[in-house]
């Protein structure tokens, strides 16, 4: 696998895992980077849908607001698969630099 599909392939969920997993002989700075980035993506997306959940068991109303804000993890997915298919080391919008020096095990 190489380093870019395994940049691509780092920001669509459970496939992260395959990224992580099957590459691990032809890693380079690239595909390490967004492997970060991808993981830090899952795990605010994760939380936000956690916290997404007991607000709407408390205020049902307010459940087409908070699924419609989740789009925003979508697009922070295509931007980074974007960057990714370029092979640029560009941290995703608003929450990037958070996990640019995050996940040390990935290397």
């Amino acid at each position: 696998m190489t380093p870019k599909v395994q940049s691509i392939l780092s920001y669509l969920g459970i496939l992260w895992l395959i990224a992580y997993f099957g590459g691990k002989q032809e890693r380079n700075d690239l595909s390490k980077y967004h492997l970060k980035q991808g993981l830090g993506l899952w795990i605010i997306a994760v939380i936000f849908n956690i916290v997404i959940y007991i607000v709407v068991m408390v205020v049902p109303s307010l459940a087409a607001i908070l699924s419609a804000v989740s789009i925003i993890f979508l697009i922070l997915m295509i931007f980074g698969i974007i960057n990714a298919a370029n092979e640029v080391k560009k941290p995703l919008p608003v929450i990037g630099k958070m996990f640019e020096d995050k996940f040390n095990f990935i290397g």
